[in-house]
């Protein structure tokens, strides 16, 4: 026998490696969602404290009314838990997954804690009193999960747990290791914690607005070649940044500026990236960050620099269509890079561009939800998984 069933949606080969068993996609996923109290979810969009110890009770959920770029792009878990608030028992082929009111119908179990957010609101500086809420938060949700006869049934590995933002749960994530989590990268995870074998990669909202008006002739009208906007000097991966800001800062049409989160640095990235023909995407303080989602959605031609990153969807999409990828060496070799932009004609780019508006609805988190959106795609993954 090639191997032997460890336990139900997994499979144990000789060799001692894990994966999961695939589950059939021909109907959607079926996801019982846990009735926490809103503390955990909702609760930390107002902070007012008001009836925190009560589950939301309504299947309409408060609009998203985060003002700060790093609350929004790690904003995943608050469209998963939307998707899921009215979703109950819907066929109508739109989407990927519905929402079952017994747990024992389910595919998986979806907990809907903000840990991004949580930790945005409180555990940003990582230590002082809103640090230790942040923990506390992240200790009432583990024991929440290990007293669940759900969690024990299966030692929490049909589990779903949204972990985007980096540092999202990280006093207790060890204890949710076997769990599916939804994350940006895997840049500040131990590899027992999580791994692309059980795990989802999901894309960042992005923080730009979508081009949805973009011209036939854009290759003319795009007149800089490469765009970049943002923190050029950044921790581990992101090193490259500095280095790629001496082999490009005064190229003649090249933008490459140094700039924080603010109003006016969106609205000049909007629209520096719908006049480039190519957006520089450079890791951060971890292999991913937002910029390539905003290039997107703006039909910039995506130039990844990394040496390690996983991309959201890959099984679906092939980014080589409309990407362009560097490791950080050839990247920061003078006048390579630039070389090899330079040399792409209107014929090529356009192919290219073509392809990132026919992806882009892929990478748009909203509500209602539409076919083959973010979170359908996500689901889609979760399923698959």
């Amino acid at each position: 026998m090639a191997g032997s069933s460890l336990y139900t949606g997994l499979w144990k080969s000789d060799d001692g490696s894990i994966t999961r068993l695939k589950r059939s996609c021909s109907h959607p996923l079926k996801v019982y969602m846990y009735d926490i109290p809103r503390k955990f979810n909702f609760g930390l969009m107002t902070m007012d404290n008001k009836n925190e110890d009560l589950p939301w009770g309504n299947h309409a959920a408060p609009p998203w009314s985060q003002q700060w770029e790093v609350n929004k792009q790690h904003s995943v878990e608050y469209w998963m838990t939307v998707y899921l608030l009215d979703g109950w028992d819907r066929k109508d082929g739109r989407r990927a997954a519905i929402r079952v009111r017994d747990p024992y119908q389910a595919d998986v179990f979806f907990v809907p804690f903000f840990a991004s957010l949580s930790f945005n609101n409180y555990g940003y500086g990582m230590e002082g009193p809103g640090a230790e809420l942040d923990k506390n938060l992240q200790e009432c949700v583990v024991n929440i999960l290990l007293n669940s006869k759900w969690w024990k049934a299966s030692q929490g590995r049909d589990h779903v747990i949204v972990l985007h933002h980096p540092n999202a749960f990280r006093h207790y994530r060890h204890l949710l290791n076997s769990s599916m989590l939804i994350v940006a990268d895997f840049g500040r995870f131990s590899t027992d914690v999580a791994c692309l074998q059980k795990d989802i990669v999901a894309p960042y909202e992005h923080v730009v607005q979508s081009y949805v008006d973009d011209h036939s002739n854009s290759f003319s009208q795009r007149h800089i070649l490469l765009y970049f906007q943002g923190r050029i000097h950044r921790k581990a991966d992101g090193i490259v940044r500095a280095k790629l800001a001496k082999a490009l800062m005064n190229e003649k049409d090249v933008h490459y500026m140094d700039s924080e989160a603010s109003s006016e640095a969106l609205a000049e990235a909007t629209s520096g990236m719908r006049s480039s023909r190519f957006c520089l995407h450079p890791a951060g303080d971890t292999p991913s960050s937002c910029r390539l989602f905003d290039a997107i959605v703006s039909h910039c031609v995506p130039v990844i620099v990394s040496d390690r990153i996983e991309l959201p969807f890959e099984d679906d999409i092939d980014y080589n269509e409309f990407s362009l990828f560097f490791s950080s060496e050839e990247a920061v070799r003078p006048q390579y890079l630039l070389r090899i932009l330079r040399g792409i004609n209107e014929t090529k780019w356009t192919q290219m561009w073509t392809k990132l508006k026919a992806v882009s609805h892929h990478f748009e988190f909203q509500h209602p939800a539409k076919k083959d959106d973010a979170v359908n795609m996500i689901f889609k993954q979760v399923q698959r998984s």
